[in-house]
């Protein structure tokens, strides 16, 4: 396994990887279907994905696994399947990223209320246990806790991932901006709380992902560098806030766009750059010239 903290540690901005639904999407994921359920019936296009991305000089690339909490699966009748799914996620990924290439096993919501009380803490917890297992079994070297929104599960999560798997942890949460320039998750977390909240429950890395185009982020990691100057900061932006054409969600930042904001980002203090919503490895390609 390798360290990506060491990695950091020498002073180098790294790249992450771009979007996975958009890429799945127009290779035929059709609504209301399992993307992750393509790991194991379509294993050769989530392979070209991971190698997309690889090829255009991402360091490190995600797994297909965002949304493989078991309680998520429940809902396409996948829940006993949950290690094998998570376990060919990161197994697809770890063929396209070879030995010199960091895997980051990514982990999302599941998509419940805790405060509402639709499920436990300890289903919410053993299911994220269930997941960092089968991730670290199948070569992840960082579970990827991301686009988080209440502290509460995001504690969870963190505390699985540590507790059942001897990885590198990174958590990320997701903010939406108010009009006094505050960010916030949708539970109401501020960015410097949910950093504090994902520190203290054991992340090695932390930062934001989704929700903001990449002149956002700039914006949030000025935020999180107002209170913490020596953790490591990942950022992965959308390309752009979403717009609506023709009934069809459309990212509309350019890679070029994307690129020309990267100089902001490393002054603000981000350490690993990279995509989320809308972006692709054109994107990708384009930030790795612009740390070069």
């Amino acid at each position: 396994m390798k360290s990506l903290l060491a990695e950091l540690k020498k002073g180098r901005i790294l790249i992450s990887d771009g979007a996975w639904g958009t890429q799945l999407h127009e290779l035929g994921l059709k609504p209301g279907e399992c993307p992750e359920l393509w790991n194991i019936e379509h294993y050769d296009d989530v392979l070209g994905i991971a190698k997309g991305y690889i090829d255009a000089g991402s360091h490190m690339i995600e797994t297909n696994s965002f949304g493989s909490h078991p309680i998520k699966l429940a809902h396409y009748g996948l829940k006993e399947r949950a290690y094998e799914i998570n376990k060919s996620a990161a197994e697809i990924s770890r063929a396209a990223a070879g030995d010199d290439h960091f895997v980051l096993g990514s982990i999302g919501p599941t998509g419940v209320m805790l405060a509402m009380g639709e499920v436990s803490e300890d289903e919410v917890y053993d299911g994220f246990c269930v997941q960092a297992k089968a991730l670290a079994e199948g070569g992840s070297d960082v579970i990827c806790i991301e686009t988080m929104q209440d502290g509460d599960e995001a504690v969870l999560a963190v505390k699985a991932a540590k507790e059942s798997t001897d990885c590198e942890i990174m958590c990320t949460f997701t903010f939406a901006e108010s009009g006094t320039g505050s960010f916030n998750t949708m539970m109401g977390l501020s960015v410097a709380d949910a950093m504090e909240v994902a520190k203290n429950a054991g992340a090695d890395i932390i930062g934001s992902n989704c929700g903001n185009g990449i002149e956002g982020m700039v914006k949030i990691v000025k935020k999180i560098r107002q209170t913490d100057n020596t953790t490591p900061v990942i950022v992965q932006a959308n390309a752009g806030l979403p717009v609506l054409e023709n009934g069809i969600t459309c990212f509309k930042e350019t890679p070029e766009q994307m690129a020309g904001k990267v100089s902001e980002l490393k002054d603000a203090g981000a350490n690993i750059i990279g995509g989320c919503c809308g972006t692709s490895p054109a994107h990708i390609r384009a930030m790795v010239k612009a740390v070069l």
